[in-house]
Protein backbone atom coordinates (compact mmCIF):
# COMPACT_ATOMS: atom_id res chain seq x y z
CA UNK A 1 0.00 0.00 0.00
CA UNK A 2 1.52 3.32 -1.09
CA UNK A 3 1.93 6.09 1.44
CA UNK A 4 -0.44 9.05 1.14
CA UNK A 5 1.24 12.19 -0.08
CA UNK A 6 0.56 15.92 -0.13
CA UNK A 7 2.08 18.00 -2.94
CA UNK A 8 4.22 14.99 -3.81
CA UNK A 9 5.65 14.60 -0.29
CA UNK A 10 4.71 12.30 2.60
CA UNK A 11 2.19 13.93 4.92
CA UNK A 12 4.54 13.29 7.82
CA UNK A 13 6.82 16.01 6.37
CA UNK A 14 4.13 18.62 7.03
CA UNK A 15 3.48 17.32 10.57
CA UNK A 16 7.16 17.78 11.34
CA UNK A 17 7.32 21.12 9.53
CA UNK A 18 4.42 22.58 11.53
CA UNK A 19 5.84 21.29 14.81
CA UNK A 20 9.17 22.88 13.96
CA UNK A 21 7.43 26.06 12.84
CA UNK A 22 5.90 26.62 16.30
CA UNK A 23 9.14 25.70 18.07
CA UNK A 24 11.05 28.19 15.90
CA UNK A 25 8.34 30.81 16.59
CA UNK A 26 9.17 30.48 20.27
CA UNK A 27 12.94 30.38 19.78
CA UNK A 28 13.45 33.18 17.25
CA UNK A 29 10.74 35.36 18.77
CA UNK A 30 12.37 35.23 22.19
CA UNK A 31 15.86 35.57 20.73
CA UNK A 32 14.84 38.73 18.86
CA UNK A 33 14.35 40.59 22.13
CA UNK A 34 16.84 38.73 24.34
CA UNK A 35 19.91 40.95 23.86
CA UNK A 36 17.78 44.09 24.05
CA UNK A 37 16.33 42.84 27.36
CA UNK A 38 19.79 41.99 28.69
CA UNK A 39 21.10 45.50 27.86
CA UNK A 40 17.98 47.49 28.83
CA UNK A 41 18.51 49.74 31.86
CA UNK A 42 15.23 51.70 31.87
CA UNK A 43 12.25 49.41 31.14
CA UNK A 44 12.82 46.44 33.43
CA UNK A 45 15.68 44.70 31.63
CA UNK A 46 18.76 43.25 33.29
CA UNK A 47 20.93 46.31 32.55
CA UNK A 48 24.13 44.46 31.58
CA UNK A 49 26.91 46.19 29.62
CA UNK A 50 27.59 45.20 26.00
CA UNK A 51 30.42 42.82 26.82
CA UNK A 52 28.51 40.90 29.48
CA UNK A 53 25.23 41.06 27.56
CA UNK A 54 26.82 39.84 24.33
CA UNK A 55 28.58 37.01 26.18
CA UNK A 56 25.34 35.99 27.93
CA UNK A 57 23.50 36.02 24.61
CA UNK A 58 26.30 34.00 23.03
CA UNK A 59 26.38 31.46 25.86
CA UNK A 60 22.62 30.95 25.63
CA UNK A 61 22.49 30.49 21.85
CA UNK A 62 25.66 28.35 22.07
CA UNK A 63 24.04 26.10 24.68
CA UNK A 64 20.81 25.79 22.68
CA UNK A 65 22.67 24.08 19.86
CA UNK A 66 25.49 22.45 21.83
CA UNK A 67 22.96 20.39 23.77
CA UNK A 68 21.89 18.85 20.46
CA UNK A 69 24.82 16.45 20.88
CA UNK A 70 23.62 14.75 24.10
CA UNK A 71 20.08 15.12 22.74
CA UNK A 72 21.05 13.12 19.68
CA UNK A 73 22.81 10.50 21.80
CA UNK A 74 19.76 10.05 24.04
CA UNK A 75 17.54 9.58 21.00
CA UNK A 76 19.96 7.10 19.38
CA UNK A 77 20.45 5.01 22.49
CA UNK A 78 17.58 5.52 24.96
CA UNK A 79 14.46 7.40 23.90
CA UNK A 80 14.09 7.25 20.14
CA UNK A 81 13.57 10.42 18.11
CA UNK A 82 9.81 10.70 18.67
CA UNK A 83 9.96 10.71 22.49
CA UNK A 84 12.94 13.07 22.44
CA UNK A 85 10.92 15.57 20.40
CA UNK A 86 7.94 15.32 22.77
CA UNK A 87 9.92 15.71 26.00
CA UNK A 88 12.03 18.45 24.45
CA UNK A 89 8.97 20.47 23.46
CA UNK A 90 7.51 20.22 26.96
CA UNK A 91 10.81 21.40 28.50
CA UNK A 92 10.99 24.35 26.09
CA UNK A 93 7.45 25.42 26.99
CA UNK A 94 8.20 25.30 30.73
CA UNK A 95 11.34 27.39 30.16
CA UNK A 96 9.40 30.11 28.35
CA UNK A 97 6.78 30.11 31.10
CA UNK A 98 9.57 30.81 33.63
CA UNK A 99 10.80 33.71 31.46
CA UNK A 100 7.28 35.13 31.20
CA UNK A 101 7.18 36.18 34.86
CA UNK A 102 9.36 39.00 36.29
CA UNK A 103 11.82 37.42 38.70
CA UNK A 104 15.43 37.36 39.84
CA UNK A 105 18.37 37.14 37.45
CA UNK A 106 19.04 33.57 38.63
CA UNK A 107 15.48 32.44 37.84
CA UNK A 108 15.66 34.15 34.44
CA UNK A 109 18.84 32.20 33.64
CA UNK A 110 17.09 29.00 34.79
CA UNK A 111 14.38 29.66 32.21
CA UNK A 112 17.04 30.10 29.51
CA UNK A 113 18.66 26.82 30.60
CA UNK A 114 15.36 24.93 30.31
CA UNK A 115 14.79 26.28 26.80
CA UNK A 116 18.33 25.25 25.84
CA UNK A 117 17.91 21.71 27.25
CA UNK A 118 14.57 21.22 25.50
CA UNK A 119 15.90 22.47 22.18
CA UNK A 120 18.83 20.06 22.45
CA UNK A 121 16.35 17.19 22.64
CA UNK A 122 14.01 18.41 19.91
CA UNK A 123 16.13 20.08 17.25
CA UNK A 124 18.44 17.31 15.91
CA UNK A 125 15.84 14.57 16.17
CA UNK A 126 13.04 16.23 14.24
CA UNK A 127 15.48 16.72 11.33
CA UNK A 128 16.52 13.07 11.56
CA UNK A 129 12.93 11.90 11.08
CA UNK A 130 12.58 14.14 8.01
CA UNK A 131 15.53 12.27 6.50
CA UNK A 132 13.86 8.90 7.21
CA UNK A 133 10.93 9.92 5.03
CA UNK A 134 13.29 9.99 2.00
CA UNK A 135 15.54 6.90 2.09
CA UNK A 136 16.26 7.32 -1.63
CA UNK A 137 17.95 10.70 -1.08
CA UNK A 138 18.66 12.87 -4.13
CA UNK A 139 17.22 16.23 -5.10
CA UNK A 140 13.74 15.27 -3.83
CA UNK A 141 15.08 15.11 -0.28
CA UNK A 142 16.86 18.45 -0.79
CA UNK A 143 13.50 19.90 -1.91
CA UNK A 144 11.83 18.39 1.18
CA UNK A 145 14.37 20.06 3.43
CA UNK A 146 13.66 23.34 1.64
CA UNK A 147 9.96 22.89 2.55
CA UNK A 148 10.99 22.05 6.11
CA UNK A 149 13.15 25.17 6.08
CA UNK A 150 10.19 27.24 4.95
CA UNK A 151 8.31 26.03 8.05
CA UNK A 152 11.24 27.11 10.20
CA UNK A 153 11.26 30.56 8.67
CA UNK A 154 7.49 31.02 8.73
CA UNK A 155 7.72 30.37 12.47
CA UNK A 156 10.62 32.78 12.71
CA UNK A 157 8.71 35.50 10.83
CA UNK A 158 5.60 35.16 13.00
CA UNK A 159 7.65 34.90 16.19
CA UNK A 160 9.78 37.97 15.58
CA UNK A 161 6.74 39.99 14.50
CA UNK A 162 4.57 39.11 17.50
CA UNK A 163 7.18 38.60 20.24
CA UNK A 164 9.24 41.56 19.00
CA UNK A 165 6.24 43.90 19.11
CA UNK A 166 4.99 42.67 22.49
CA UNK A 167 8.48 42.76 24.01
CA UNK A 168 9.59 46.18 22.79
CA UNK A 169 6.24 48.00 22.82
CA UNK A 170 4.06 46.34 25.51
CA UNK A 171 6.53 44.74 27.91
CA UNK A 172 9.43 42.29 27.81
CA UNK A 173 7.66 39.51 29.69
CA UNK A 174 4.58 39.61 27.46
CA UNK A 175 6.90 38.72 24.60
CA UNK A 176 8.40 35.82 26.55
CA UNK A 177 4.87 34.59 27.36
CA UNK A 178 3.89 34.55 23.68
CA UNK A 179 6.82 32.22 23.03
CA UNK A 180 5.41 29.76 25.59
CA UNK A 181 2.00 29.80 23.87
CA UNK A 182 3.63 29.04 20.51
CA UNK A 183 5.44 25.97 21.85
CA UNK A 184 2.17 24.73 23.34
CA UNK A 185 0.55 24.91 19.89
CA UNK A 186 3.47 22.96 18.43
CA UNK A 187 3.01 20.25 21.04
CA UNK A 188 -0.71 19.98 20.21
CA UNK A 189 0.07 19.53 16.51
CA UNK A 190 2.68 16.87 17.26
CA UNK A 191 0.50 15.01 19.77
CA UNK A 192 -2.46 14.57 17.43
CA UNK A 193 -0.81 14.05 14.03
CA UNK A 194 2.58 12.37 14.59
CA UNK A 195 1.24 8.86 15.22
CA UNK A 196 -1.03 8.52 12.14
CA UNK A 197 1.33 10.16 9.64
CA UNK A 198 4.78 9.14 10.88
CA UNK A 199 3.73 5.58 11.82
CA UNK A 200 6.83 3.84 13.26
CA UNK A 201 9.44 6.29 11.98
CA UNK A 202 11.61 7.53 14.83
CA UNK A 203 9.88 5.41 17.48
CA UNK A 204 12.85 3.26 18.44
CA UNK A 205 16.49 4.07 19.26
CA UNK A 206 18.77 3.66 16.22
CA UNK A 207 21.45 1.81 18.18
CA UNK A 208 18.99 -1.00 18.99
CA UNK A 209 17.82 -1.23 15.39
CA UNK A 210 21.37 -1.63 14.05
CA UNK A 211 22.59 -4.17 16.63
CA UNK A 212 23.86 -7.29 14.92
CA UNK A 213 24.81 -9.35 17.98
CA UNK A 214 23.88 -9.54 21.63
CA UNK A 215 27.44 -8.62 22.56
CA UNK A 216 27.76 -4.92 23.44
CA UNK A 217 30.36 -3.04 21.41
CA UNK A 218 33.66 -2.70 23.19
CA UNK A 219 35.24 0.70 23.64
CA UNK A 220 38.43 0.74 21.59
CA UNK A 221 41.75 1.53 23.33
CA UNK A 222 42.20 4.50 21.01
CA UNK A 223 38.93 5.96 22.33
CA UNK A 224 40.35 5.94 25.85
CA UNK A 225 43.58 7.52 24.62
CA UNK A 226 41.67 10.31 22.85
CA UNK A 227 39.51 10.90 25.93
CA UNK A 228 42.61 11.07 28.14
CA UNK A 229 44.24 13.55 25.75
CA UNK A 230 41.11 15.73 25.86
CA UNK A 231 41.03 15.70 29.67
CA UNK A 232 44.75 16.51 29.89
CA UNK A 233 44.34 19.41 27.44
CA UNK A 234 41.47 20.88 29.46
CA UNK A 235 43.39 20.50 32.74
CA UNK A 236 46.52 22.12 31.30
CA UNK A 237 44.49 25.05 29.93
CA UNK A 238 42.81 25.43 33.32
CA UNK A 239 45.95 25.36 35.44
CA UNK A 240 48.03 27.63 33.18
CA UNK A 241 45.35 30.34 33.42
CA UNK A 242 44.10 30.13 29.83
CA UNK A 243 40.56 29.49 31.05
CA UNK A 244 38.88 32.24 33.05
CA UNK A 245 35.54 31.84 34.81
CA UNK A 246 35.20 35.15 36.64
CA UNK A 247 33.11 36.92 33.99
CA UNK A 248 30.51 35.97 31.40
CA UNK A 249 32.98 36.85 28.63
CA UNK A 250 35.64 34.63 30.17
CA UNK A 251 33.18 31.77 30.54
CA UNK A 252 32.05 32.16 26.92
CA UNK A 253 35.61 32.14 25.56
CA UNK A 254 36.63 29.16 27.71
CA UNK A 255 33.55 27.18 26.70
CA UNK A 256 34.29 27.87 23.03
CA UNK A 257 37.82 26.47 23.34
CA UNK A 258 36.56 23.38 25.16
CA UNK A 259 33.88 22.85 22.52
CA UNK A 260 36.42 22.97 19.68
CA UNK A 261 38.58 20.42 21.51
CA UNK A 262 35.59 18.12 22.09
CA UNK A 263 34.54 18.27 18.43
CA UNK A 264 38.07 17.46 17.22
CA UNK A 265 38.20 14.52 19.64
CA UNK A 266 34.77 13.31 18.55
CA UNK A 267 35.69 13.29 14.85
CA UNK A 268 39.02 11.59 15.57
CA UNK A 269 37.24 8.87 17.54
CA UNK A 270 34.57 8.48 14.85
CA UNK A 271 37.17 8.14 12.11
CA UNK A 272 39.69 5.87 13.78
CA UNK A 273 37.96 4.02 16.62
CA UNK A 274 34.37 3.36 15.51
CA UNK A 275 34.80 0.53 13.00
CA UNK A 276 33.77 2.54 9.95
CA UNK A 277 34.30 1.24 6.44
CA UNK A 278 36.63 3.15 4.11
CA UNK A 279 33.77 4.80 2.26
CA UNK A 280 32.13 5.79 5.56
CA UNK A 281 35.43 7.33 6.69
CA UNK A 282 35.66 9.38 3.49
CA UNK A 283 32.12 10.62 3.99
CA UNK A 284 32.93 11.61 7.56
CA UNK A 285 35.91 13.63 6.27
CA UNK A 286 33.46 15.53 4.03
CA UNK A 287 31.23 16.14 7.06
CA UNK A 288 34.26 17.39 9.00
CA UNK A 289 35.01 20.00 6.30
CA UNK A 290 31.36 21.03 6.09
CA UNK A 291 31.34 21.43 9.88
CA UNK A 292 34.07 24.10 9.93
CA UNK A 293 32.62 25.89 6.92
CA UNK A 294 29.29 26.00 8.76
CA UNK A 295 30.93 27.35 11.95
CA UNK A 296 32.28 30.36 10.06
CA UNK A 297 29.05 30.85 8.16
CA UNK A 298 26.94 30.90 11.33
CA UNK A 299 29.47 33.13 13.11
CA UNK A 300 28.68 35.74 10.46
CA UNK A 301 25.04 34.95 9.82
CA UNK A 302 23.95 34.81 13.46
CA UNK A 303 25.11 38.36 14.09
CA UNK A 304 21.52 39.27 13.22
CA UNK A 305 20.52 38.79 16.85
CA UNK A 306 23.67 40.41 18.27
CA UNK A 307 25.83 43.00 16.47
CA UNK A 308 23.33 43.60 13.65
CA UNK A 309 20.57 44.03 16.24
CA UNK A 310 22.67 46.60 18.11
CA UNK A 311 23.38 48.35 14.78
CA UNK A 312 19.63 48.37 13.98
CA UNK A 313 18.72 49.72 17.41
CA UNK A 314 21.37 52.46 17.59
CA UNK A 315 22.63 53.33 14.11
CA UNK A 316 19.89 52.59 11.56
CA UNK A 317 16.81 54.40 10.38
CA UNK A 318 13.59 52.64 11.48
CA UNK A 319 10.92 52.84 8.75
CA UNK A 320 7.46 53.70 10.14
CA UNK A 321 8.95 53.68 13.67
CA UNK A 322 8.89 49.90 13.65
CA UNK A 323 10.55 47.99 16.54
CA UNK A 324 14.24 47.52 15.74
CA UNK A 325 13.91 43.76 16.31
CA UNK A 326 11.71 43.56 13.20
CA UNK A 327 14.83 43.91 11.04
CA UNK A 328 15.51 40.29 12.02
CA UNK A 329 12.28 39.42 10.21
CA UNK A 330 13.82 40.37 6.88
CA UNK A 331 15.75 37.10 6.83
CA UNK A 332 12.61 35.02 7.42
CA UNK A 333 10.67 37.02 4.80
CA UNK A 334 13.39 36.57 2.19
CA UNK A 335 13.62 32.84 3.00
CA UNK A 336 9.90 32.48 2.33
CA UNK A 337 10.32 34.48 -0.87
CA UNK A 338 13.44 32.79 -2.24
CA UNK A 339 13.35 29.22 -0.82
CA UNK A 340 10.91 27.80 -3.42
CA UNK A 341 12.95 29.34 -6.22
CA UNK A 342 16.29 28.10 -4.92
CA UNK A 343 14.88 24.61 -4.24
CA UNK A 344 13.44 24.57 -7.75
CA UNK A 345 16.79 25.61 -9.20
CA UNK A 346 18.54 22.67 -7.47
CA UNK A 347 15.96 20.22 -8.90
CA UNK A 348 16.20 21.83 -12.35
CA UNK A 349 20.00 21.58 -12.34
CA UNK A 350 19.87 18.00 -10.99
CA UNK A 351 17.71 16.88 -13.91
CA UNK A 352 20.28 18.32 -16.31
CA UNK A 353 23.18 16.88 -14.30
CA UNK A 354 24.47 20.39 -13.55
CA UNK A 355 23.72 20.52 -9.82
CA UNK A 356 26.75 22.07 -8.03
CA UNK A 357 28.56 19.74 -5.59
CA UNK A 358 28.15 20.17 -1.83
CA UNK A 359 31.42 21.99 -1.27
CA UNK A 360 30.75 24.44 -4.10
CA UNK A 361 27.38 25.35 -2.56
CA UNK A 362 29.11 25.88 0.78
CA UNK A 363 31.70 28.17 -0.78
CA UNK A 364 28.98 30.19 -2.53
CA UNK A 365 27.20 30.58 0.82
CA UNK A 366 30.34 32.02 2.44
CA UNK A 367 30.97 34.38 -0.47
CA UNK A 368 27.42 35.74 -0.19
CA UNK A 369 27.87 36.37 3.56
CA UNK A 370 31.08 38.25 2.75
CA UNK A 371 29.17 40.41 0.26
CA UNK A 372 26.51 41.17 2.88
CA UNK A 373 29.12 42.28 5.40
CA UNK A 374 30.81 44.50 2.84
CA UNK A 375 27.50 46.37 2.65
CA UNK A 376 27.61 46.63 6.46
CA UNK A 377 31.10 48.14 6.18
CA UNK A 378 29.64 50.93 4.06
CA UNK A 379 26.76 51.40 6.53
CA UNK A 380 29.17 51.50 9.45
CA UNK A 381 31.17 54.27 7.74
CA UNK A 382 27.98 56.36 7.78
CA UNK A 383 27.31 55.53 11.43
CA UNK A 384 30.76 56.62 12.60
CA UNK A 385 29.94 60.12 11.31
CA UNK A 386 27.07 60.28 13.82
CA UNK A 387 24.40 59.75 11.17
CA UNK A 388 21.73 57.06 10.90
CA UNK A 389 22.44 54.53 8.16
CA UNK A 390 19.72 53.93 5.60
CA UNK A 391 17.42 50.99 6.29
CA UNK A 392 18.51 49.66 2.90
CA UNK A 393 21.91 48.77 4.39
CA UNK A 394 20.44 46.08 6.63
CA UNK A 395 17.84 45.16 3.99
CA UNK A 396 20.43 44.30 1.33
CA UNK A 397 22.68 42.66 3.91
CA UNK A 398 19.83 40.33 4.82
CA UNK A 399 19.11 39.60 1.14
CA UNK A 400 22.66 38.35 0.53
CA UNK A 401 22.82 36.54 3.86
CA UNK A 402 19.52 34.80 3.09
CA UNK A 403 20.72 33.65 -0.33
CA UNK A 404 23.88 32.38 1.35
CA UNK A 405 21.81 30.53 3.93
CA UNK A 406 19.76 28.84 1.20
CA UNK A 407 22.97 27.70 -0.50
CA UNK A 408 24.45 26.31 2.69
CA UNK A 409 22.03 25.44 5.46
CA UNK A 410 19.33 23.16 3.95
CA UNK A 411 21.97 21.57 1.73
CA UNK A 412 24.31 21.00 4.68
CA UNK A 413 21.47 19.64 6.81
CA UNK A 414 20.52 17.23 4.05
CA UNK A 415 24.18 16.25 3.51
CA UNK A 416 24.57 15.28 7.15
CA UNK A 417 21.48 13.07 7.02
CA UNK A 418 22.70 11.41 3.80
CA UNK A 419 26.41 10.97 4.53
CA UNK A 420 26.29 10.07 8.24
CA UNK A 421 26.77 6.37 9.08
CA UNK A 422 23.30 5.14 10.09
CA UNK A 423 24.27 4.12 13.62
CA UNK A 424 25.63 7.63 14.28
CA UNK A 425 22.91 9.62 12.50
CA UNK A 426 21.43 11.53 15.43
CA UNK A 427 24.86 12.11 16.98
CA UNK A 428 26.10 13.67 13.75
CA UNK A 429 22.92 15.70 13.45
CA UNK A 430 23.86 16.97 16.91
CA UNK A 431 27.35 17.76 15.64
CA UNK A 432 25.83 19.75 12.76
CA UNK A 433 24.01 21.90 15.29
CA UNK A 434 27.18 22.22 17.37
CA UNK A 435 28.57 24.13 14.36
CA UNK A 436 25.66 26.53 14.79
CA UNK A 437 26.42 26.64 18.53
CA UNK A 438 30.02 27.72 17.98
CA UNK A 439 28.93 30.26 15.38
CA UNK A 440 26.40 31.74 17.81
CA UNK A 441 29.00 31.92 20.57
CA UNK A 442 31.38 33.84 18.31
CA UNK A 443 28.50 36.11 17.24
CA UNK A 444 27.73 36.94 20.88
CA UNK A 445 31.35 37.63 21.77
CA UNK A 446 31.76 39.77 18.64
CA UNK A 447 28.78 41.90 19.72
CA UNK A 448 30.60 42.72 22.95
CA UNK A 449 32.77 45.13 20.96
CA UNK A 450 29.78 47.22 19.88
CA UNK A 451 29.72 49.74 22.69
CA UNK A 452 29.44 53.50 22.32
CA UNK A 453 33.14 54.01 23.04
CA UNK A 454 34.20 51.83 20.05
CA UNK A 455 31.90 53.12 17.32
CA UNK A 456 34.88 54.16 15.18
CA UNK A 457 36.04 50.52 15.01
CA UNK A 458 32.80 49.22 13.44
CA UNK A 459 33.92 49.34 9.78
CA UNK A 460 37.09 47.37 10.54
CA UNK A 461 35.19 44.84 12.65
CA UNK A 462 32.74 44.13 9.85
CA UNK A 463 35.58 44.02 7.30
CA UNK A 464 37.33 41.30 9.30
CA UNK A 465 34.30 39.05 8.73
CA UNK A 466 34.46 39.79 4.99
CA UNK A 467 38.07 38.58 4.79
CA UNK A 468 37.50 35.45 6.87
CA UNK A 469 34.56 34.38 4.71
CA UNK A 470 36.41 35.00 1.45
CA UNK A 471 39.50 33.09 2.56
CA UNK A 472 37.70 30.05 4.00
CA UNK A 473 35.24 29.96 1.08
CA UNK A 474 38.19 29.95 -1.31
CA UNK A 475 39.86 27.06 0.54
CA UNK A 476 36.65 24.99 0.43
CA UNK A 477 36.29 25.71 -3.29
CA UNK A 478 39.84 24.48 -3.91
CA UNK A 479 39.18 21.27 -1.94
CA UNK A 480 36.13 20.41 -4.05
CA UNK A 481 38.06 18.81 -6.94
CA UNK A 482 40.28 16.38 -4.99
CA UNK A 483 37.35 15.31 -2.76
CA UNK A 484 34.58 15.11 -5.35
CA UNK A 485 34.37 11.28 -5.31
CA UNK A 486 34.51 10.86 -1.52
CA UNK A 487 30.73 10.80 -1.04
CA UNK A 488 30.61 7.27 -2.46
CA UNK A 489 27.92 8.00 -5.01
CA UNK A 490 25.51 9.78 -2.63
CA UNK A 491 24.28 13.09 -4.04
Amino acid sequence: MSEKTLFGHPRGLFVLSFTEMWERFSYYGMRAILLLFLLDKTKGGLGLDEGEGGATYGLYTFSVYLLSLPGGWLADNVLGQRKAIWYGGITIMIGHIVLAFPSSQALFFLGLALVAIGTGLLKPNISSIVSELYPEGGAVRDAAFSIFYMGINLGSFLGITIVGYLGQVVGWHYGFGAAAVAMFLGLLNYRFFAAPYLQEKGLYPKAKQTEKTDTPAKVQPLSWILLAALVIFILVMQFNGSFTWGSKQGVATSMGIICVAVVLTYFANLLFASGLTKIEMKRVVILFILFWGAVLFWAGFEQQGSSLQIFADRHSELPFNMPSSWFQNFNAFFILLFAPMVGGIWVFLERRKMNPPLLVKFAIGLFLVALGYYIMVMGAKVAVQGLKASAFVLTFTYIFHTLGELCLSPVGLSAYTKLAPKQFLSQLMGIWFVATALGNLVAGLFAGGFNEERVQEMPDMFMSIVWFCLIVGGIILVLQKPLKNWTGGIK
